[in-house]
C-alpha cells in the first residue's frame, strides 16, 4: 500500500469516528438562565440551574469591598460606565462568594438584569471566541475567572490583556470581566524578580507582565481576618441557618476550629459551620 493509499485509509477511518462520537450538545441561549460555564471545547455556553452562592447578607468583615462591587455591578447593569473588577488577597476571605453574591443581588433588584459566565483559568485563550458569541446580544454579560494566575513561560496573561483593554475590537460594551487572585499582579514575586534580573532591558520586561493588573480599574484588596471579624461571620452564618447553642459555646469552638487549621477567614468559619450544624443534626440548605 503506497502512502496516497494509507493516507485515504486514515481519513476513512477518522470520518468514521467522527460520525461515531456523540455529538456535542449546542451551547445554551444567553436567555435561558441567569448563570453559566463556558466550555472551550466546542465554544459553548453551558447553563448552570442552581448558583453555588452565600447571599450578601451572610459576607462579613469585607463592608467596603462589597459595597464597592455591589455599586460597580450596579451601574453595569444599568448600562453605565462600570469598571473590569480584579479582587485579590487571601485565601478563604470571601472573593469568589462576593462576586457571585453580588450577581445574585443585583438580579434580584431587576431579575434578569445579569447574566453570570464563568470561564475557567485554562479557557482564558479562548476569550476572543467567547466575546465574539456575546458581542452581538442584548443581555449584559458579567464574566468571572476565579483564582487566575500565571506562572513562567506562561503567554495566555497576553490574550487577557488584548480582551480587556488592548484589543482591535475592545471589550463589547454589554460585557464586564471579574477575576479573583491571590494575587495583586497574578503572577508570583519570584517571577517578576527574575524577569527583573534576566531580561536585556528589565524594565519592559517586568511592566509587561505587571501591566496586566492595570487593565483593572478596580482593585479591591481583601486581608486576613482578626478574631472578632471571625466570629463576626460565625455568628452571621449561626444566625441564618438558625443553629442553636449559646455564643460561649459557639466562640469557643470556632476558635478551637481555627487553631486547628492554622487561619481565621471565612473559609474556615463556614468549614466550622457545616461541624457545628452536623453535631446538632441539622441539614443547610
Amino acid at each position: 500500500m503506497n502512502d496516497s493509499d494509507q493516507g485515504a485509509v486514515f481519513r476513512r477511518i477518522a470520518e468514521a469516528l467522527e460520525r461515531l462520537a456523540p455529538a456535542r450538545p449546542p451551547s445554551a441561549r444567553l436567555d435561558s438562565a441567569d448563570a453559566f460555564v463556558w466550555h472551550a471545547d466546542g465554544e459553548r455556553l453551558e447553563a448552570v440551574t442552581k448558583v453555588n452562592r452565600v447571599d450578601l447578607s451572610q459576607l462579613k468583615g469585607i463592608d467596603s469591598q462589597r459595597d464597592t462591587l455591589l455599586d460597580n455591578t450596579r451601574r453595569f447593569a444599568q448600562g453605565l460606565p462600570a469598571n473590569n473588577a480584579l479582587l485579590w488577597g487571601s485565601r478563604g476571605m470571601g472573593k469568589s462568594s462576593l462576586v457571585k453574591a453580588a450577581h445574585g443581588a443585583v438580579n434580584r433588584e431587576k431579575p434578569g438584569a445579569l447574566a453570570l459566565v464563568e470561564v475557567h483559568r485554562e479557557d482564558i485563550v479562548s476569550l476572543p471566541a467567547l466575546l465574539g458569541l456575546l458581542r452581538d446580544g442584548k443581555r449584559r454579560v458579567v464574566l468571572f475567572c476565579d483564582d487566575l494566575s500565571f506562572d513562567g513561560g506562561d503567554t495566555a496573561y497576553k490574550s487577557l490583556k488584548a480582551v480587556l483593554e488592548g484589543g482591535i475590537e475592545g471589550r463589547p460594551d454589554n460585557v464586564i470581566f471579574y477575576a479573583t487572585s491571590n494575587r495583586r499582579h497574578m503572577m508570583p514575586r519570584d517571577m517578576i524578580d527574575n524577569e527583573r534580573a534576566t531580561a536585556i532591558n528589565p524594565g519592559e520586561a517586568v511592566e509587561e507582565k505587571v501591566s496586566l493588573s492595570d487593565r483593572f480599574g478596580l482593585w479591591l484588596g481583601f486581608h486576613a481576618c482578626d478574631q472578632e471579624t471571625y466570629f463576626a461571620i460565625v455568628d452571621g452564618y449561626a444566625a441564618a441557618l438558625g443553629l442553636g447553642g449559646s455564643q460561649n459555646d459557639l466562640h469557643r469552638a470556632a476558635n478551637e476550629w481555627s487553631v486547628t487549621r492554622g487561619a481565621r477567614s471565612g473559609r474556615v468559619a463556614w468549614q466550622f459551620i457545616q461541624d457545628w450544624a452536623g453535631r446538632q443534626g441539622k441539614r443547610l440548605g
